[in-house]
């Protein structure tokens, strides 16, 4: 059965906002967790924009549960996941100027690069995953990088304007779950899920975790926490695996 997974960065923006100490996106992952959530995601970028280096620490130490770093591909991150030992890394393109990740990795070209970058995870217990797009040609480079996850990129499909878009979308991402679990290629999904579109993949099976932030704590801000994880949360328990 797949899980589901919650990322606190958007706590966190708010947080920022007044270069404050709340809302406290370690209290809200708390909270996730305990009203279902079976790991935590954060992405500390580069410009500290949001997570700051104390948010993934005090993480690390009080999870329960998985803490996920999603993380550009450079020097700095790496000696900070390495440090921190997060459950799984996921690499991710990042650009200051972007309000959110806009696509997936390009890995075509870069696979000794990337596997590489990876081999300290690996020899360090930490799981490895590369978010990209439901691409053929990025699934086969993420196998010969080495990763042990993908995530595919579901943005064109949750932002597709229509129906027909939007199903064209949903298939391109189906074909390549099945392309990705033959190359032996565990799937999470992530990017624009919400409590509407996530019943595309009600009868998908082989994906082991959805990744979900900005819709779960746009609910939170006038349910609560634990209520926005916990209605998720059940939505995805009731999946066909």
């Amino acid at each position: 059965m797949p899980v589901l997974v919650v990322n606190v960065d958007h706590i966190a923006t708010i947080r920022q906002a007044r270069m404050g100490v709340e809302p406290d996106p370690v209290t809200g992952a708390h909270l996730a967790e305990m009203a279902g959530a079976r790991g935590i995601i954060v992405h500390l970028r580069e410009d500290r924009r949001h997570i700051q280096d104390r948010d993934v620490q005090l993480l690390r130490e009080t999870l329960k549960t998985n803490l996920h770093f999603e993380m550009a591909a450079t020097g700095e991150m790496q000696r900070i996941a390495l440090k921190t030992k997060p459950y799984m890394v996921c690499l991710v393109p990042e650009k200051r100027e972007e309000l959110t990740t806009e696509g997936g990795l390009d890995c075509v070209g870069r696979e000794k690069i990337l596997s590489d970058f990876l081999t300290p995870f690996h020899e360090s217990g930490v799981r490895s995953s590369l978010f990209i797009d439901a691409d053929p040609r990025q699934i086969d480079a993420a196998a010969r990088a080495g990763a042990e996850y993908v995530e595919i990129h579901t943005g064109h499909y949750a932002d597709a304007a229509g129906h027909k878009e939007r199903q064209q979308e949903l298939e391109k991402i189906v074909s390549g779950i099945r392309h990705a679990q033959g190359l032996g290629l565990k799937v999470n999904l992530g990017h624009g899920l919400n409590y509407h579109n996530i019943f595309g993949f009600s009868k998908v099976s082989g994906i082991h975790e959805f990744s979900i932030g900005h819709s779960i704590i746009s609910r939170a801000v006038f349910t609560g926490m634990a209520e926005a994880v916990k209605a998720m949360s059940d939505i995805i328990q009731n999946f066909v695996e």
